[in-house]
């Protein structure tokens, strides 16, 4: 008998996009509207949740969403970018790591590993790639999120501006070699 639950690399349709449009909305709310001013969150998710905006990233061929699904509903997601630039060098070459741009599960499934399972297979996809690293960004107030990443052996190499509507923040870019 197989499991309710799996993860699968999503197909580009539009059907996908518009499912990770609004688990994209929901995710990033969920996980962030608590501790961010409301006209930011909106503005941000308006920004970055549409379907046409998910329809434009699954069109591009360095871009690979990996979707969760329980029964036949998405619970969560990760977007990955192979060819990161993220924490390099400007002459370090950009094809040996892999970025997790969005790693979300739905509010209800955290801590139940399916985070830590998305994160498995984020680094299964960079090693199949030809990765050598795997980078991200984390808010330097998700204290949650720093410690799942720690887990998993990512470590601290600089920062950078994250741009939540109006309101600059410090994003911590994270490495773990492969």
């Amino acid at each position: 008998m197989s499991s309710p639950l799996r993860i699968q690399v999503a197909k580009r349709t539009m059907a996908t996009a518009t499912h990770l449009a609004a688990l994209g909305q929901q995710t990033f709310i969920e996980a962030f509207a608590a501790d961010n001013k409301a006209e930011d969150m909106a503005q941000y998710v308006a920004e970055n949740f549409s379907p046409k905006i998910q329809w434009a990233e699954l069109q591009q061929p360095e871009t690979i969403f990996l979707v969760a699904y329980f029964q036949e509903t998405p619970v969560g997601y990760a977007k990955l970018k192979l060819n990161a630039t993220l924490g390099l060098q400007p002459e370090k070459t950009t094809h040996s790591q892999l970025e997790i741009e969005r790693l979300y599960v739905q509010e209800d499934w955290i801590g139940t590993g399916l985070g830590a399972s998305l994160m498995r297979r984020a680094i299964e996809e960079a090693k199949l790639n030809g990765c050598r690293a795997v980078v991200l960004g984390v808010w330097e107030k998700n204290l949650r999120a720093l410690e799942f990443y720690r887990r998993f052996g990512f470590k601290t190499i600089g920062q950078h501006a994250f741009v939540l509507g109006t309101d600059v923040q410090q994003d911590l870019i994270l490495r773990k070699g492969l």
